[in-house]
């Protein structure tokens, strides 16, 4: 008779003992140039993360120049006085390095990562970009020319259309938002290096700026580092400028950009709300991930779980400018798309979700869940020094103390079900809510009408 073999299994694993955790305190310093800078030593983070942040916000440019501080922000790294840009991108790649930066309505920011065995060469390359930039013409009209090459793009591009759209029926025609951050055809292909170097040199200053540093620090003399690079950038004090209010009309209304034979409609409904200087902020982050901010939240169970409808919604809310004031604002929106037939019906009971969770409220189960996946995960949503340094430059363009994310997941995870609740009702009201839907208005325009949402609007696509 045969014996049969025996297995032997390995001891289970176990998990080791948590410690105790808490989103890094930077160190605020400054130059002599003015520029303000945090460092925040993480050890073993040997990919050093560098966030410079300049006071060039959207509403400054010129009328009628939409994206030059866009085209000026992807002209930083075309060549300076020192190189070609050909020179500055292979000199970045011999350091290892990366260098990206972009321009929003707080200003523009320039991103570096770079080994912390390069820093030195690495700092030195944003320097002379900052301080010496060439702005060739040869090179602004070739960043003119690809900004043109993407607007097509992004208007077929059904998500970005109805974020446009969505920006024009919230913002009165006069503001800076109510308009593409990139700018359109009409402005971009007035921007010249003439206009680049003008609006460089009315904002770009180290006065005004502020540098992050993030990484594994050791045996690195920061001081003389920044003292030899970025500390040679000079330029003049700057000026307060006025920062105007922002002002939005979310009255209740559907506008459906009208894409015919379109398979799927893509939803955007969204208004405007408080920024995170409200007290109220922490409820409603958790409220509206309770609502919309992951698969298992109210508004997938429903309409992606119960009916099929989609392969995902979501809830969020994004800063668009912040200030201590009062005067700074929140994009609150719910986004997703669904086959162009179930429109109607989608949408009914979207709306069903809004009036049950203000009725009845959010569950414990669901405040409970929203509280483990938003404060559980941080340790890992940080373990980069660039994850790091992005919160840190996101604190310090709106003007938030340097421990206002540690205190953000505290406030989170003592908030409680009706605190949320409430926050999330108060966010997006069922009768204040601008509705944008990209998708055939010749099928869905009378089943959305009759939903009674809103005056239906329809406006052709571009």
């Amino acid at each position: 008779m045969t014996e049969l073999a025996t297995m032997e299994f390995h001891p289970q694993p176990r998990p080791g003992e948590a410690k105790p955790w808490a989103f890094p305190a930077p160190e605020r310093t400054a130059l002599d140039n003015g520029l303000t800078v945090l460092r925040c030593h993480r050890p073993g983070q040997q990919v050093v993360a560098v966030e410079v942040l300049l006071d060039a916000p959207l509403d400054a440019e010129p009328a009628g120049l939409d994206g030059v501080a866009t085209i000026m922000a992807r002209a930083f790294s075309e060549g300076t006085d020192q190189h070609s840009a050909e020179e500055f991108a292979a000199e970045l790649e011999r350091a290892g390095a990366t260098l990206d930066a972009h321009a929003d309505h707080p200003g523009v920011r320039i991103s570096l990562e770079v080994p912390a065995s390069r820093l030195a060469k690495g700092l030195g390359l944003l320097a002379d970009a900052l301080r010496a930039p060439a702005f060739a013409p040869s090179e602004v009209e070739r960043l003119v020319r690809n900004r043109l090459d993407e607007i097509p793009h992004e208007l077929a591009n059904p998500s970005r259309r109805a974020a446009k759209e969505l920006s024009k029926e919230l913002f009165p025609a006069a503001s800076r938002m109510s308009r593409p951050r990139q700018g359109t055809e009409e402005t971009v292909e007035k921007i010249d290096a003439a206009a680049v170097r003008a609006f460089y040199d009315r904002h770009v200053r180290p006065a005004t700026a502020t540098l992050v540093v993030v990484g594994d620090l050791t045996g690195i003399d920061l001081d003389a580092l920044l003292g030899d690079t970025l500390g040679a950038w000079t330029g003049t004090p700057g000026e307060p400028r006025p920062v105007p209010p922002v002002t939005a009309d979310d009255t209740g209304r559907v506008v459906i950009v009208d894409r015919p034979g379109a398979v799927q409609t893509q939803l955007l409904i969204g208004r405007v709300g408080p920024d995170r200087h409200d007290r109220v902020w922490p409820a409603q982050v958790l409220g509206t991930y309770c609502l919309g901010g992951t698969l298992t939240s109210r508004l997938d169970r429903v309409l992606r779980e119960e009916k099929g409808y989609t392969y995902g919604v979501r809830s969020f809310g994004q800063v668009l400018r912040s200030a201590p004031d009062g005067t700074g604002a929140s994009m609150l929106a719910i986004s997703g798309s669904v086959d162009t037939p179930n429109t109607g019906p989608a949408l009914e009971d979207l709306w069903k979700v809004l009036r049950t969770v203000a009725a009845e409220g959010l569950t414990d189960a669901e405040r409970d869940v929203a509280v483990q996946n938003l404060v559980g995960v941080a340790p890992l949503k940080y373990e980069t020094a660039a994850a790091v340094a992005s919160t840190l430059a996101d604190q310090v363009e709106q003007h938030l103390p340097d421990d206002f994310q540690a205190t953000l997941y505290r406030q989170l995870a003592a908030t409680g079900t009706v605190e949320a609740t409430a926050a999330v009702v108060n966010a997006f009201p069922v009768d204040r809510l601008v509705t944008v839907l990209v998708g055939d208005a010749s099928r869905i325009k009378a089943p959305v009408e009759a939903l009674g949402i809103g005056e239906v609007t329809v406006v052709p696509a571009e």
